[in-house]
Protein backbone atom coordinates (compact mmCIF):
# COMPACT_ATOMS: atom_id res chain seq x y z
CA UNK A 1 0.00 0.00 0.00
CA UNK A 2 1.56 3.66 -0.48
CA UNK A 3 2.08 5.77 2.27
CA UNK A 4 -0.52 8.43 2.85
CA UNK A 5 0.46 12.15 2.90
CA UNK A 6 -1.57 14.96 3.62
CA UNK A 7 -0.67 18.71 2.68
CA UNK A 8 -1.57 21.30 4.49
CA UNK A 9 -1.30 24.99 2.89
CA UNK A 10 -2.93 28.30 2.11
CA UNK A 11 -1.41 28.06 -1.12
CA UNK A 12 -3.01 27.07 -3.97
CA UNK A 13 0.42 26.75 -5.67
CA UNK A 14 2.56 25.32 -3.00
CA UNK A 15 0.09 22.19 -2.56
CA UNK A 16 -0.32 22.03 -6.24
CA UNK A 17 3.59 21.52 -6.71
CA UNK A 18 3.59 19.31 -3.92
CA UNK A 19 0.82 17.35 -4.75
CA UNK A 20 2.52 16.45 -8.49
CA UNK A 21 6.25 15.80 -6.74
CA UNK A 22 4.75 13.50 -4.20
CA UNK A 23 2.63 11.98 -6.43
CA UNK A 24 5.79 11.36 -9.05
CA UNK A 25 7.46 9.84 -5.68
CA UNK A 26 4.61 6.95 -5.62
CA UNK A 27 2.35 8.96 -2.73
CA UNK A 28 -0.98 8.79 -2.52
CA UNK A 29 -2.09 12.46 -1.97
CA UNK A 30 -4.66 14.78 0.10
CA UNK A 31 -4.77 18.46 0.30
CA UNK A 32 -6.34 20.23 3.16
CA UNK A 33 -6.17 24.44 2.57
CA UNK A 34 -6.22 25.65 6.38
CA UNK A 35 -6.19 24.05 10.22
CA UNK A 36 -10.09 23.47 10.34
CA UNK A 37 -9.92 21.42 6.71
CA UNK A 38 -6.45 20.00 8.73
CA UNK A 39 -8.65 18.34 10.90
CA UNK A 40 -11.12 17.19 8.93
CA UNK A 41 -8.98 15.44 6.39
CA UNK A 42 -7.22 13.67 9.18
CA UNK A 43 -10.40 11.97 10.33
CA UNK A 44 -11.39 10.76 6.13
CA UNK A 45 -7.74 10.40 4.68
CA UNK A 46 -6.00 8.92 8.33
CA UNK A 47 -2.88 10.00 6.67
CA UNK A 48 0.63 8.27 7.52
CA UNK A 49 2.57 11.75 7.58
CA UNK A 50 1.68 15.54 7.65
CA UNK A 51 3.18 18.60 5.98
CA UNK A 52 1.76 21.40 7.57
CA UNK A 53 2.29 25.01 7.05
CA UNK A 54 2.48 27.21 10.03
CA UNK A 55 1.05 31.04 8.73
CA UNK A 56 -2.25 30.05 7.51
CA UNK A 57 -5.75 31.96 7.89
CA UNK A 58 -7.98 30.32 11.31
CA UNK A 59 -5.84 27.93 13.30
CA UNK A 60 -2.50 28.83 12.18
CA UNK A 61 -0.25 25.73 12.20
CA UNK A 62 1.47 25.46 15.70
CA UNK A 63 -2.10 25.19 17.19
CA UNK A 64 -3.45 22.58 14.40
CA UNK A 65 -0.21 20.56 15.69
CA UNK A 66 -0.84 20.31 19.53
CA UNK A 67 -4.70 19.38 18.81
CA UNK A 68 -3.41 16.87 16.47
CA UNK A 69 -1.00 15.22 19.22
CA UNK A 70 -3.47 15.93 22.22
CA UNK A 71 -6.26 13.23 20.07
CA UNK A 72 -4.61 9.98 20.36
CA UNK A 73 -6.28 8.82 16.69
CA UNK A 74 -3.61 11.06 14.96
CA UNK A 75 -0.79 12.07 17.73
CA UNK A 76 1.90 9.16 16.61
CA UNK A 77 1.53 10.29 12.99
CA UNK A 78 4.48 12.20 12.17
CA UNK A 79 4.24 16.22 11.51
CA UNK A 80 6.86 17.80 8.97
CA UNK A 81 6.53 22.14 9.37
CA UNK A 82 6.77 23.67 6.19
CA UNK A 83 7.00 27.32 6.68
CA UNK A 84 8.28 30.65 5.59
CA UNK A 85 9.39 31.45 9.20
CA UNK A 86 13.27 30.62 9.41
CA UNK A 87 14.12 32.12 12.64
CA UNK A 88 15.40 29.60 15.37
CA UNK A 89 12.44 30.54 17.71
CA UNK A 90 9.95 29.63 15.48
CA UNK A 91 11.52 25.80 14.67
CA UNK A 92 12.11 25.13 18.17
CA UNK A 93 8.27 26.33 19.30
CA UNK A 94 7.49 23.69 16.28
CA UNK A 95 9.53 20.63 17.41
CA UNK A 96 8.44 21.50 21.51
CA UNK A 97 5.00 20.77 20.82
CA UNK A 98 5.66 17.47 18.74
CA UNK A 99 6.94 18.13 15.28
CA UNK A 100 8.76 15.35 14.03
CA UNK A 101 10.74 17.98 11.42
CA UNK A 102 10.71 21.49 10.16
CA UNK A 103 11.57 22.78 6.82
CA UNK A 104 11.87 26.36 5.56
CA UNK A 105 10.73 27.56 2.13
CA UNK A 106 11.70 28.43 -0.43
CA UNK A 107 12.52 24.29 -0.08
CA UNK A 108 14.85 22.08 -2.38
CA UNK A 109 12.24 19.16 -3.47
CA UNK A 110 15.09 16.58 -3.26
CA UNK A 111 15.35 17.78 1.04
CA UNK A 112 11.61 17.29 0.98
CA UNK A 113 11.86 13.69 -0.39
CA UNK A 114 14.52 12.86 1.75
CA UNK A 115 12.73 14.34 5.14
CA UNK A 116 9.59 12.37 4.02
CA UNK A 117 11.41 8.93 3.68
CA UNK A 118 13.21 9.62 6.86
CA UNK A 119 10.25 9.94 9.21
CA UNK A 120 7.85 7.47 7.16
CA UNK A 121 10.77 4.78 7.76
CA UNK A 122 10.69 5.76 11.39
CA UNK A 123 6.93 5.79 11.56
CA UNK A 124 7.12 2.37 9.93
CA UNK A 125 9.71 0.61 12.52
CA UNK A 126 7.70 2.43 15.35
CA UNK A 127 4.93 1.02 14.17
CA UNK A 128 6.24 -2.43 13.66
CA UNK A 129 7.86 -1.80 17.40
CA UNK A 130 4.43 -1.27 18.73
CA UNK A 131 2.84 -4.55 17.20
CA UNK A 132 5.71 -6.43 17.95
CA UNK A 133 5.20 -5.53 21.88
CA UNK A 134 1.59 -5.87 22.05
CA UNK A 135 2.41 -9.71 20.83
CA UNK A 136 4.92 -10.10 23.28
CA UNK A 137 3.13 -8.61 26.40
CA UNK A 138 0.17 -11.13 24.91
CA UNK A 139 2.53 -14.03 24.87
CA UNK A 140 4.20 -12.83 28.47
CA UNK A 141 0.51 -12.33 29.71
CA UNK A 142 -0.34 -16.16 28.41
CA UNK A 143 3.04 -17.69 29.93
CA UNK A 144 1.99 -15.78 32.96
CA UNK A 145 -1.49 -17.91 33.03
CA UNK A 146 0.68 -20.90 32.61
CA UNK A 147 3.23 -20.71 34.77
CA UNK A 148 0.55 -19.62 37.60
CA UNK A 149 -1.52 -22.93 36.77
CA UNK A 150 1.97 -24.94 36.61
CA UNK A 151 2.64 -23.59 40.24
CA UNK A 152 -0.95 -24.68 41.11
CA UNK A 153 -0.25 -28.10 40.01
CA UNK A 154 3.02 -28.13 41.38
CA UNK A 155 1.99 -27.31 45.17
CA UNK A 156 -0.82 -30.41 44.49
CA UNK A 157 2.53 -32.42 44.95
CA UNK A 158 3.52 -31.21 48.35
CA UNK A 159 2.32 -32.76 51.38
CA UNK A 160 -1.36 -32.45 51.28
CA UNK A 161 -2.52 -34.71 53.99
CA UNK A 162 0.28 -36.43 56.49
CA UNK A 163 0.31 -39.51 58.04
CA UNK A 164 -1.26 -38.90 61.33
CA UNK A 165 1.16 -41.32 63.59
CA UNK A 166 0.57 -41.34 67.23
CA UNK A 167 3.86 -40.73 68.53
CA UNK A 168 5.15 -38.42 65.42
CA UNK A 169 4.91 -34.58 64.67
CA UNK A 170 5.30 -34.00 60.79
CA UNK A 171 5.62 -30.35 59.41
CA UNK A 172 6.80 -28.84 56.41
CA UNK A 173 7.70 -25.51 54.76
CA UNK A 174 8.18 -24.19 51.20
CA UNK A 175 8.90 -20.81 49.19
CA UNK A 176 9.17 -20.46 45.75
CA UNK A 177 12.07 -18.22 44.30
CA UNK A 178 9.73 -17.90 41.34
CA UNK A 179 6.54 -19.57 40.29
CA UNK A 180 7.49 -22.58 40.00
CA UNK A 181 11.07 -24.38 41.00
CA UNK A 182 13.10 -27.17 41.11
CA UNK A 183 12.81 -28.45 45.00
CA UNK A 184 9.97 -31.36 46.19
CA UNK A 185 9.31 -33.19 49.12
CA UNK A 186 6.59 -35.56 50.26
CA UNK A 187 5.94 -37.83 53.14
CA UNK A 188 4.84 -41.85 52.19
CA UNK A 189 3.44 -44.35 54.23
CA UNK A 190 4.85 -47.29 52.95
CA UNK A 191 3.48 -49.94 55.64
CA UNK A 192 2.13 -49.71 59.17
CA UNK A 193 5.32 -49.39 60.47
CA UNK A 194 7.25 -47.50 57.93
CA UNK A 195 7.30 -43.94 56.89
CA UNK A 196 9.30 -43.02 53.68
CA UNK A 197 10.28 -39.01 53.55
CA UNK A 198 12.17 -37.58 51.17
CA UNK A 199 13.75 -33.77 49.62
CA UNK A 200 14.85 -33.35 46.25
CA UNK A 201 16.39 -30.52 44.83
CA UNK A 202 16.85 -30.37 40.94
CA UNK A 203 19.24 -27.28 39.95
CA UNK A 204 17.67 -24.83 37.98
CA UNK A 205 14.16 -22.62 38.56
CA UNK A 206 10.95 -22.39 36.26
CA UNK A 207 9.46 -24.83 34.46
CA UNK A 208 12.07 -27.49 33.10
CA UNK A 209 13.03 -28.17 36.61
CA UNK A 210 9.58 -28.23 37.68
CA UNK A 211 8.90 -30.71 35.30
CA UNK A 212 11.20 -33.09 35.88
CA UNK A 213 10.13 -32.53 39.94
CA UNK A 214 6.56 -33.27 38.58
CA UNK A 215 7.99 -37.04 36.89
CA UNK A 216 10.08 -37.74 40.40
CA UNK A 217 6.75 -37.07 42.56
CA UNK A 218 5.05 -39.76 40.72
CA UNK A 219 7.86 -42.14 40.26
CA UNK A 220 8.29 -42.20 44.09
CA UNK A 221 4.36 -42.98 44.64
CA UNK A 222 4.17 -46.25 46.74
CA UNK A 223 2.27 -47.98 43.61
CA UNK A 224 4.72 -47.19 40.96
CA UNK A 225 7.23 -50.24 43.12
CA UNK A 226 9.69 -47.77 43.16
CA UNK A 227 9.76 -47.18 46.96
CA UNK A 228 7.20 -50.54 47.46
CA UNK A 229 7.22 -53.66 45.44
CA UNK A 230 5.72 -57.37 45.29
CA UNK A 231 7.49 -59.95 47.24
CA UNK A 232 9.17 -62.78 44.96
CA UNK A 233 7.11 -65.88 44.38
CA UNK A 234 2.81 -65.72 44.92
CA UNK A 235 3.27 -64.24 48.21
CA UNK A 236 0.66 -61.54 48.40
CA UNK A 237 2.79 -59.30 50.37
CA UNK A 238 4.83 -56.14 49.61
CA UNK A 239 8.18 -55.20 51.00
CA UNK A 240 9.56 -51.87 51.61
CA UNK A 241 12.67 -51.13 49.38
CA UNK A 242 15.46 -49.95 51.23
CA UNK A 243 17.04 -46.05 50.47
CA UNK A 244 19.83 -47.43 48.17
CA UNK A 245 17.78 -48.90 46.17
CA UNK A 246 15.64 -46.48 45.35
CA UNK A 247 17.97 -44.39 44.82
CA UNK A 248 20.38 -46.54 42.34
CA UNK A 249 16.30 -46.75 40.32
CA UNK A 250 16.48 -43.11 39.82
CA UNK A 251 20.13 -42.93 38.94
CA UNK A 252 19.19 -45.43 35.94
CA UNK A 253 15.87 -44.28 35.66
CA UNK A 254 17.08 -40.23 35.19
CA UNK A 255 20.22 -40.30 33.87
CA UNK A 256 22.25 -36.77 32.96
CA UNK A 257 21.87 -37.03 29.50
CA UNK A 258 17.73 -37.40 29.75
CA UNK A 259 17.48 -33.99 31.24
CA UNK A 260 20.55 -32.20 31.42
CA UNK A 261 19.66 -31.16 35.22
CA UNK A 262 21.82 -31.76 38.03
CA UNK A 263 19.44 -33.85 40.87
CA UNK A 264 19.87 -34.40 44.53
CA UNK A 265 17.85 -36.51 47.03
CA UNK A 266 18.11 -37.47 50.29
CA UNK A 267 15.36 -40.34 51.43
CA UNK A 268 14.90 -41.87 54.47
CA UNK A 269 12.64 -44.50 56.05
CA UNK A 270 11.57 -44.73 59.50
CA UNK A 271 10.32 -47.37 61.40
CA UNK A 272 7.61 -45.37 63.66
CA UNK A 273 7.23 -48.26 65.90
CA UNK A 274 10.84 -48.70 66.80
CA UNK A 275 12.30 -45.67 66.08
CA UNK A 276 14.78 -46.81 64.15
CA UNK A 277 16.16 -45.14 60.82
CA UNK A 278 17.54 -45.63 57.88
CA UNK A 279 18.45 -43.39 54.69
CA UNK A 280 20.61 -42.78 51.79
CA UNK A 281 21.91 -39.54 50.75
CA UNK A 282 22.57 -38.63 46.62
CA UNK A 283 24.73 -35.81 47.14
CA UNK A 284 21.75 -33.70 49.22
CA UNK A 285 22.38 -31.34 51.97
CA UNK A 286 22.72 -33.72 54.92
CA UNK A 287 19.70 -33.51 57.09
CA UNK A 288 20.57 -32.75 60.27
CA UNK A 289 19.55 -35.28 63.24
CA UNK A 290 18.64 -32.75 66.35
CA UNK A 291 18.93 -35.10 69.61
CA UNK A 292 16.62 -33.67 72.78
CA UNK A 293 19.54 -32.59 74.63
CA UNK A 294 20.41 -30.14 71.34
CA UNK A 295 23.84 -31.63 70.10
CA UNK A 296 23.58 -31.92 66.22
CA UNK A 297 24.48 -35.00 63.69
CA UNK A 298 24.80 -34.65 60.13
CA UNK A 299 23.57 -37.34 58.07
CA UNK A 300 25.18 -37.67 54.90
CA UNK A 301 25.83 -40.91 54.29
CA UNK A 302 24.96 -41.69 50.74
CA UNK A 303 26.68 -41.36 46.88
CA UNK A 304 26.67 -38.86 44.30
CA UNK A 305 24.41 -36.81 42.62
CA UNK A 306 21.48 -38.65 40.45
CA UNK A 307 21.97 -39.62 37.06
CA UNK A 308 25.86 -40.04 36.64
CA UNK A 309 24.82 -43.84 36.09
CA UNK A 310 25.92 -45.85 39.49
CA UNK A 311 29.72 -44.64 39.09
CA UNK A 312 29.87 -44.88 42.68
CA UNK A 313 27.23 -47.37 45.24
CA UNK A 314 24.59 -45.29 47.10
CA UNK A 315 25.64 -46.56 50.70
CA UNK A 316 23.00 -46.41 53.67
CA UNK A 317 23.50 -45.77 57.27
CA UNK A 318 21.12 -46.73 60.02
CA UNK A 319 20.37 -44.24 63.25
CA UNK A 320 17.97 -44.80 66.30
CA UNK A 321 16.30 -42.51 67.68
CA UNK A 322 15.31 -41.57 71.00
CA UNK A 323 12.26 -39.68 72.37
CA UNK A 324 12.57 -35.58 71.33
CA UNK A 325 14.98 -36.31 68.03
CA UNK A 326 14.09 -34.33 65.54
CA UNK A 327 15.02 -34.71 61.57
CA UNK A 328 15.34 -31.69 59.97
CA UNK A 329 15.70 -32.25 55.53
CA UNK A 330 16.26 -29.03 53.78
CA UNK A 331 17.80 -27.58 50.46
CA UNK A 332 20.52 -25.13 50.10
CA UNK A 333 18.32 -22.47 49.78
CA UNK A 334 17.86 -21.99 53.81
CA UNK A 335 21.45 -20.70 54.07
CA UNK A 336 22.68 -20.27 50.19
CA UNK A 337 21.19 -16.89 50.80
CA UNK A 338 22.80 -13.35 51.45
CA UNK A 339 22.24 -10.80 54.26
CA UNK A 340 21.26 -7.30 54.24
CA UNK A 341 25.63 -6.55 54.69
CA UNK A 342 26.06 -9.25 51.25
CA UNK A 343 27.27 -12.16 53.25
CA UNK A 344 26.44 -15.50 52.46
CA UNK A 345 24.48 -16.88 55.66
CA UNK A 346 26.15 -20.40 55.33
CA UNK A 347 25.41 -23.82 56.61
CA UNK A 348 27.52 -23.03 59.91
CA UNK A 349 25.13 -19.82 60.89
CA UNK A 350 22.31 -22.64 60.20
CA UNK A 351 23.56 -25.11 61.89
CA UNK A 352 23.54 -22.97 65.05
CA UNK A 353 20.20 -21.37 64.48
CA UNK A 354 18.74 -25.00 64.59
CA UNK A 355 20.89 -25.42 68.13
CA UNK A 356 19.54 -22.41 69.45
CA UNK A 357 15.92 -24.02 68.38
CA UNK A 358 16.22 -27.77 70.07
CA UNK A 359 13.68 -27.00 72.74
CA UNK A 360 10.89 -26.10 70.16
CA UNK A 361 8.55 -28.35 68.80
CA UNK A 362 8.87 -29.21 65.17
CA UNK A 363 6.68 -26.88 63.77
CA UNK A 364 7.75 -23.55 65.72
CA UNK A 365 11.00 -24.18 64.86
CA UNK A 366 10.38 -24.68 61.07
CA UNK A 367 8.35 -21.31 61.70
CA UNK A 368 11.19 -19.71 63.42
CA UNK A 369 13.20 -20.87 60.58
CA UNK A 370 11.53 -19.22 57.84
CA UNK A 371 11.04 -15.76 60.23
CA UNK A 372 14.90 -15.74 60.28
CA UNK A 373 15.44 -15.90 56.88
CA UNK A 374 12.65 -13.38 56.12
CA UNK A 375 14.02 -10.49 58.56
CA UNK A 376 17.71 -11.51 56.94
CA UNK A 377 16.63 -11.14 53.67
CA UNK A 378 14.92 -7.60 54.29
CA UNK A 379 11.62 -8.60 51.84
CA UNK A 380 14.07 -9.25 49.02
CA UNK A 381 13.03 -12.05 46.59
CA UNK A 382 14.61 -15.08 47.46
CA UNK A 383 17.43 -16.40 45.37
CA UNK A 384 16.79 -20.20 45.59
CA UNK A 385 13.73 -22.16 47.00
CA UNK A 386 13.81 -22.52 50.45
CA UNK A 387 12.28 -26.28 51.52
CA UNK A 388 12.31 -27.54 54.91
CA UNK A 389 10.71 -30.75 56.31
CA UNK A 390 10.57 -32.29 59.86
CA UNK A 391 9.86 -34.62 61.94
CA UNK A 392 9.86 -34.86 65.93
CA UNK A 393 9.25 -38.62 68.04
CA UNK A 394 7.08 -37.12 70.92
CA UNK A 395 8.57 -38.35 74.40
CA UNK A 396 5.38 -39.23 75.73
CA UNK A 397 4.68 -42.26 73.70
CA UNK A 398 8.05 -42.71 71.74
CA UNK A 399 9.14 -45.22 75.04
CA UNK A 400 5.68 -47.03 76.00
CA UNK A 401 5.36 -47.94 72.67
CA UNK A 402 9.52 -49.43 72.07
CA UNK A 403 8.98 -51.31 75.45
CA UNK A 404 5.52 -52.79 74.34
Amino acid sequence: MKDKILIVDDSPDIRVLLTSLLTKSGYEIAQAENGEDCLRQIRKFQPDLILLDIIMPGIDGFEVCKKIKADPCSRDIPVIFLSGRSETKAKIEGLAIGGADYITKPFDMGEVIARIKNQLKIRHLTDELISTNAELTEKQNKLNEDLQAAAGIQKTLLPRSLPQVENLDIAWKFRPSEKIGGDIFNVLRLDEDHLGLYMIDVSGHGVPPALVTFSISQVLQPHMGYTIRKRPGFSPDSEVVSPGEVLKALDEEYPWERFERFLTIIYLIVNVRTGHLVYSNAAHPPPILLHADGTLELLGKGGTIIGLDGILPFEEETKVLSPGDKILLYTDGVFEFTDDQGDIFGEERFHTLVKNLHGRSIGSMLDEIVQAIETLVHGAQLQDDISLLGIEFKKQNITEIITA
